[in-house]
This record gives structure tokens, C-alpha cells and sequence, in this order.
């Protein structure tokens, strides 16, 4: 007999064992002696009152034998002589929909602009020490996309669209603890991603499908408004390649920028998109942990806390986003002459600070100044925007900042914090940076967000920007039932970077249903 039963315990509680199958045993009136075993289904924090405390999920095992499960990888077949189906763009949408074409018997093509992660990991480190941006190879582009390098959380309330289990099974298949199927807000980490992301690769290549790295789409091979392969050239020379295919999965993230003007210049279908804009804010991890626990020191058996703050200010929503408990501030320009900020955590979640962003929605209203740019407006802001955060940063990719509360009063910060943004930090009035309805909608959000959260609002804080790349300010326009572009047939605009999905689980997923629905056309 299996019982399911919820458990409320302390931290240092529900880190023993023994005492759980006693505890179990007594909620079912049992002897813990007929207790074959507890095993942990679901695992969250309640740090609603003063006394934080876990809230588990656990099946027990009475009189019968464990049932372990198994996350093994599956048997795909050889697809090497199948019909080949390109991808654009290897992150979490791209590997995901390749593995679902082999499951269909279909074989992938996945053409990556960026390098493999072993490689990557050079021009990451020389983007830290010397400034040098590689703009096919840094935080945003390489094998597994701006996931591999982030913080690798796995939260997403994309449930209806697809397996939610599914892409966890096959991560922990490929390295990932099976903790991520208990934790309420999973998260594999910025260490832990790389090897995951190259398992990834030898199960596609065993199978016959093909990664092409260091390779830039320079063209679409475009008949009759159907989409018949693409031209390629390599990052390293100028030497061009015809690729052909019927079916093209664009799953490009939300910064190839160089692939929407592609689009836009053969005249295919595109629209502007509303998206958040704002700074990333870094506080130190005790005092984040202070507030949240109701505690002075944290418990060695709780996790680094993290946040969620959302407001709405004058019709404009204001919320943090990508929250990183004990985590690192990284660079995350795609080119020389920009500043762009995210957040990553380690897996153990164990560096000094928290960071997030924190950002604000802007829309077509706010792009109007470069309407001339049709349906590239938005980028345009963007970039803009970007480039002026690389002006006022001053140099070596040094990123414009200023403490919180010298923040809302308008005043230049005469110190800045010691932070974990490794080029370094600049003092600047962030008013010169960011566009005034944003500046204006941080400022009351901060103030509001200090009142939810007593003693967020800190000169120890500081804001540093700017966090721009939080969606795709472009959306690819696709069928709601054949996942095809209206003008296009054989491209399946995917993911982020197409407007349709936010984050690895749902950018899976997503990457998941358009090889699902390329499988249908060719009925496999």
C-alpha cells in the first residue's frame, strides 16, 4: 500500500529521514516498523510567518517494496538517412525540437552561429578579462543558448502547453539532479548546465542528427513562398554553403538581431513587440535572507532565499524578473559598443549576492520615435538604449549604477557597493539612461516594492543596467494550429526569440510542438 500525505516541518526537521518516517507513521497511526519506505514527492518553503518551515509532499511505502524511478535516455533509431529538417539556433527550443524529430523518425540539422560550450567558455572569460565581445560567441549565443550560461531555473507556469515531466525526465536523463522534480522552483545551475547541454549533443549526433557550430545563416532559399533550405557561412572565413530542406525551425533567442533584419529584408512577415526594459538590482544575500526568513543569521539547512515583487504603475507593469539567490551579475552584449546585464546563480546558490531584475513593460507607444524602422522600431529602441549604457559606462564594458535610494531621489551616488559585475560599475544618474517613463515607473515601483518587503529599499542596494534582453522585441507571426509562418510555408517561427516563450522549460516545450506538428506533415 502506497499512502500520500503532506508534511509541515521544521528546516533541520525535514533533513532527517528517520524522523520523517516516524512523523509519517504517527499522521497514519501506523508502526514506523511497517514503513518499508518515504520517498519525497514535492518539496516547497513557507516563509509566510515568522517560522519558515517545508512543506513536503511524500508517498509511503507500507508492506511493500520501493519502486525507484528510473531516468534512463531513450533508444532513439538512426536517422541519418531520414528527411532532414533544419533548426536554427541550439538552445533549450532548438535541442528539445531535435530530439523530437528523432523521435519521429525525422533527422535534425541544427545550425548554431556560436560555439560549443568547452570553447565558449574562452570568449566568456575574455569578455571578463580583456572586454572583448566575440559576437557569435558570449552569454547569448553558443551551444545551449543564454540558458547554458544562466541560471538554469526550470520554473514555468506553461503547463497546458506541454510534458512538463517529459523535458524534466530527459534533463535528468542527461545529468540534472531528480531534485528538480521535487523543488516547488527547480534550478540546475550556471556549473552544472555545460555538461548537461554537451550530453545533449552526443545523444542528437548518436543519432544521427547533425550540429553544425561557428555557422551564421546568411540567407533563406525561398520558392514560391515556400521555404526550401538556407545559405550558410562560417564565423571563421566567408565561405557560403547551400543547406536543403523543406522544414526550417527558427529558434534564434531573443538576440540575434542580424537574423530579424534577415527577415525584414526579404520582405517576410514580422511584427514589433511589446517587452520590459530596466536594470538589474543587486543587494547583498544576507540581508535578502534576513527579510525573507524573519531571521539574523540563515539556517544552514535553508537554501539562499530569493524574490518575487510585481507592480502596476500608471497602467505599466514593474516586476522583478529572473531573481538569482547568491548569484553573479554577467555581461550579456552580443557586440562591442553595448551594455547588457543578466543574473546566474552556481548551483549551491553560495556567492555573496542576490540579484534580479527588475524591469518595466514598454510597447509600440514608447518605439514611436523610430516608427521609420517599420517593424524593426522596437529593436531599434533597444539598441539604442544599449549603446547609450555603453557611452555612460565610460570603458572596459563598465556598466552604468547608482545605489537605490540615491536612485529615487534624483541623486548621483558618490560611492558604489563592491559588486559581482566583474568589468565593474560606473556612477552615473541612471535618468541619462533609460527612457523617463521607465525611470519614473522604477521609482515608484522601488518605493512600493520597499513597503512589501521591509528593508529592500537600502542604499546597499544598487541598480545597474541595463536589463534589455528580456523577451524578443520582435514577434515572427505563425498559425495558431499549424505552428507555420501565414507567409511561409515550411517555417515554424519558435520559441523566445519568435515572441512565443520565456525560459528553458517553456522554450522546450515549445520546441517540442513544432517538430510535433512538422512530424504531422510529413506523417511519421
Amino acid at each position: 500500500m502506497i499512502k500520500t500525505i503532506e508534511l509541515v516541518l521544521l528546516p533541520e526537521e525535514a533533513a532527517n529521514e528517520l524522523l520523517i518516517t516516524e512523523l509519517s507513521a504517527r499522521q497514519l497511526g501506523i508502526s514506523p516498523l511497517a514503513i518499508s519506505s518515504v520517498q519525497l514527492r514535492k518539496r516547497s518553503i513557507d516563509a509566510r510567518s515568522k517560522q519558515v518551515k517545508f512543506r513536503l509532499l511524500v508517498d509511503v511505502y507500507i508492506n511493500e517494496q520501493t519502486t525507484e524511478a528510473i531516468f534512463s535516455k531513450e533508444q532513439y533509431k538512426n536517422v541519418s538517412d531520414k528527411q532532414p529538417v533544419l533548426i536554427i539556433g541550439s538552445g533549450p527550443a532548438g535541442l528539445f525540437a531535435a530530439l523530437k524529430l528523432i523521435e519521429s523518425g525525422l533527422k535534425p540539422i541544427i545550425i548554431e552561429r556560436g560555439k560549443n560550450v568547452k570553447d565558449r567558455r574562452r570568449d566568456l572569460a575574455i569578455i571578463n578579462k580583456q572586454h572583448i565581445i566575440n559576437p557569435n560567441s558570449n552569454y547569448c549565443f553558443g551551444e545551449g543558448g543564454a540558458g547554458t550560461y544562466s541560471d538554469g531555473k526550470l520554473y514555468t507556469r506553461s503547463t497546458k502547453r506541454g510534458d512538463v515531466n517529459k523535458i524534466l525526465n530527459i534533463l535528468i536523463a542527461h545529468g540534472a539532479s531528480k531534485d528538480i522534480m521535487i523543488d516547488a522552483h527547480p534550478h540546475i545551475g550556471t556549473n552544472k548546465l555545460p555538461a548537461l547541454i554537451e550530453d545533449i549533443r552526443q545523444t542528437i549526433i548518436s543519432s544521427g542528427g547533425e550540429i553544425h557550430f561557428n555557422t551564421i545563416v546568411s540567407d533563406f532559399i525561398i520558392q514560391n513562398n515556400t521555404i526550401k533550405g538556407i545559405k550558410v557561412s562560417s564565423a571563421d572565413n566567408d565561405s557560403e554553403i547551400t543547406i536543403k530542406a523543406d522544414s526550417l525551425i527558427l529558434a534564434t533567442g531573443h538576440s540575434a538581431s542580424d537574423v530579424y533584419e534577415l527577415l525584414h529584408k526579404n520582405n517576410i512577415l514580422i511584427h514589433p513587440k511589446a517587452f520590459a526594459l530596466g536594470v538589474r538590482i543587486e543587494h547583498p544575500q544576507a540581508l535578502i535572507d534576513t527579510i525573507q526568513y524573519h531571521c539574523e543569521t540563515r539556517s544552514p539547512y535553508l537554501p539562499a532565499a530569493s524574490y518575487s515583487l510585481a507592480e502596476q504603475v500608471e497602467g505599466r507593469g514593474v516586476y522583478s524578473f529572473c531573481m538569482c539567490p547568491g548569484g553573479i551579475i554577467a555581461p550579456s552584449m552580443t557586440a562591442q559598443g553595448e551594455i547588457v546585464v543578466n543574473g546566474w546563480s552556481p548551483s549551491k546558490r553560495n556567492n555573496p549576492f542576490a540579484n534580479s531584475g527588475v524591469v518595466v513593460s514598454v510597447d509600440e507607444m514608447d518605439f514611436m520615435d523610430y516608427k521609420d524602422n517599420g517593424d524593426l522600431m522596437g529593436l531599434r529602441y533597444r539598441e539604442a538604449i544599449e549603446r547609450k549604457a555603453f557611452l555612460l559606462g565610460g570603458s572596459d564594458l563598465k556598466a552604468p549604477s547608482q545605489r537605490m535610494v540615491d536612485f529615487v531621489d534624483n541623486k548621483l551616488s558618490t560611492t558604489l557597493p563592491i559588486t559581482s559585475y566583474i568589468p565593474g560599475v560606473n556612477s552615473v544618474m541612471l535618468d541619462d539612461v533609460l527612457p523617463e517613463p521607465v525611470i519614473k515607473s522604477l521609482r515608484q515601483a522601488l518605493v512600493s516594492f520597499g513597503k512589501k518587503m521591509k528593508g529592500y529599499y537600502t542604499n546597499e542596494a544598487v541598480l545597474v543596467a541595463v536589463e534589455s534582453r528580456t523577451s524578443s522585441p520582435v514577434r515572427i507571426p505563425r498559425d495558431n494550429d499549424t505552428l507555420e509562418h501565414p507567409q511561409i510555408k515550411g517555417l515554424y517561427p519558435c520559441a523566445e526569440g519568435a515572441g512565443y516563450a520565456g525560459g528553458i522549460i517553456s522554450a522546450a516545450i515549445d520546441g517540442e510542438r513544432c517538430a510535433e506538428k512538422i512530424a504531422l506533415k510529413f506523417k511519421v
